[in-house]
């Protein structure tokens, strides 16, 4: 870990407890329990994630925000408490996954990774989508695949699993000429690439292809064909809570049985959506449709 994510998650360490919605020494009562005492569910959330989880002047919106949204109402349902007041709570790369471990967040609705290392911390809900990871570039760079990236500055965000991915990758396909930097958001990242300092982004594609949506250098950008690799997301919340995760399952699964999961999909995926109303148009991929036949929260 870099000496900047060191001093973070030091800082988080020392203000976890201050955090509205931390519990840190009382993150073993069932998260149920705590909600229903706080009559209050702390929801993490991303702040650039497009079109997981984003703003929108002061409005969190996107495909992750609208499933939790589905699962707040089934914890209202649960604890019979209609008028359970959210607070929604921005958490980065770095932080999200100690909000969740002390408390400060019960859920996490962004773009998290399932990772087996990951699971070793918190828990994950079934799968709610899978995706590649690309790179994006500038039209005029001369790199059409992966193997162009030799000798190229490739950026991607720090914090993620991209990261780890896109080390692997270079190291295997024997690509060490290409220099890989981080950054601390996705909207930086990006931005090394419009400006020139970076010849690729890599990161998962749904996301790249959100700021390029928003973008007006969209035009003369585009993504690569090959895929780094695939990454399954789920809704984050803590471990050894079986109570509350079968809710968050139960809630998930349903949706994907009754097809209202695949109706907020086509709103996020298919259709124009905010602040630009442009279309991503990325339908939805088998693997992902395999996790709608068979829910499961395997990681990787």
């Amino acid at each position: 870990m870099n000496p900047v994510a060191w001093r973070l998650l030091s800082l988080l360490l020392v203000l976890s407890a201050a955090l509205p919605g931390a519990q840190a020494q009382n993150v073993t009562e069932p998260t149920l329990d705590r909600i229903r005492a706080n009559g209050t569910i702390y929801v993490g959330h991303r702040e650039a994630s497009i079109p997981f989880s984003y703003m929108v002047g002061d409005e969190v919106v996107g495909f992750s925000t609208d499933l939790c949204d589905r699962v707040v109402d089934a914890v209202r349902a649960k604890l019979g408490m209609p008028n359970l007041k959210v607070v929604r709570v921005p958490v980065t790369s770095f932080s999200r996954i100690l909000m969740l471990m002390t408390g400060s967040v019960d859920l996490e609705c962004g773009s998290t990774t399932n990772t087996r290392i990951r699971q070793q911390r918190i828990a994950f809900s079934v799968t709610t989508f899978v995706s590649g990871v690309k790179a994006l570039v500038r039209k005029d760079a001369g790199i059409e695949r992966i193997a162009d990236l030799s000798g190229k500055v490739v950026v991607t965000t720090s914090g993620t699993t991209t990261e780890r991915t896109v080390r692997s990758v270079l190291a295997a396909r024997k690509l060490p000429a290409a220099r890989l930097r981080t950054t601390g958001k996705h909207v930086e990242s990006f931005a090394m690439v419009t400006s020139r300092q970076a010849d690729a982004f890599v990161l998962d594609e749904p996301i790249l292809a959100g700021l390029m949506a928003s973008s007006p250098d969209a035009g003369n950008l585009k993504l690569l064909e090959e895929n780094f690799g695939f990454e399954p997301y789920g809704i984050g919340m803590r471990r050894e809570d079986p109570e509350f995760k079968k809710l968050v399952d139960d809630t998930l699964v349903a949706m994907m049985k009754s097809g209202e999961f695949e109706r907020i999909y086509d709103k996020w995926f298919m259709s124009p959506i905010p602040p630009n109303n442009h279309s991503l148009q990325l339908p939805m991929g088998e693997m992902l449709r395999e996790q709608l036949r068979n829910p499961n929260d395997t990681g990787i």
